[in-house]
């Protein structure tokens, strides 16, 4: 099945240059009264090298099909992360490097998304919101009444954001995970 470069989404398999290629980012580019392209950054499933290439929006990609499951997580060790398959009781092992800078929001019992090819784990969604519980901030100073001041806070799991004043330790507070900002108490 061909997708067009404009189609693409973040997450989603192509065959280039005869290789698996993971989309990370796609952009549109629009110069003037130029032709409009996109920017597409790729990951090679099997070397790990990313790249950003452009493409001309109407440029067609042959799609890699990808099982995609949601897995709950369990722990993470060394070797990565141990997530369950929620239907067969399976555990399935993530690389950390599909997880990255986001294992700081890996909670117990968090819903995380995984796509397979050929029964491995190549790409993992966490969802958009989760909510943390803060193990340690400053406290609250008393007068301090202008309403765009944060403060510094760090969640279980190694987190570190920026929070309102009225956040207070052992409080749970939705972070978004695209982001790593605070959005509410919850």
């Amino acid at each position: 099945m061909l997708i067009k470069a404009i189609d693409l989404r973040r997450g989603q398999g192509v065959i280039w240059k005869g290789q698996i290629w993971i989309v990370q980012d796609n952009n549109k580019v629009a110069k003037g009264n130029w032709r409009s392209s996109q920017v597409l950054r790729l990951k090679n499933l099997l070397n790990g090298h990313v790249l950003e290439e452009r493409f001309r929006t109407e440029e067609e990609f042959e799609q890699a099909i990808i099982e995609r499951k949601p897995l709950q997580y369990l722990y993470s060790d060394a070797n990565g992360h141990v997530f369950m398959d929620m239907e067969t009781f399976e555990e399935v092992r993530v690389p950390d490097d599909l997880i990255g800078d986001q294992r700081v929001y890996l909670t117990p019992s968090l819903e995380v998304t995984v796509g397979f090819m050929d029964r491995k784990p190549i790409t993992a969604d966490l969802p958009f919101t989760v909510v943390l519980e803060v193990e340690d901030t400053p406290p609250q100073l008393r007068g301090a009444t202008a309403t765009n001041q944060l403060k510094d806070a760090v969640c279980k799991g190694g987190a570190r954001i920026r929070v309102p004043p009225f956040v207070e330790k052992g409080g749970k507070i939705k972070i978004d995970t695209r982001t790593g900002e605070y959005l509410e108490r919850a």
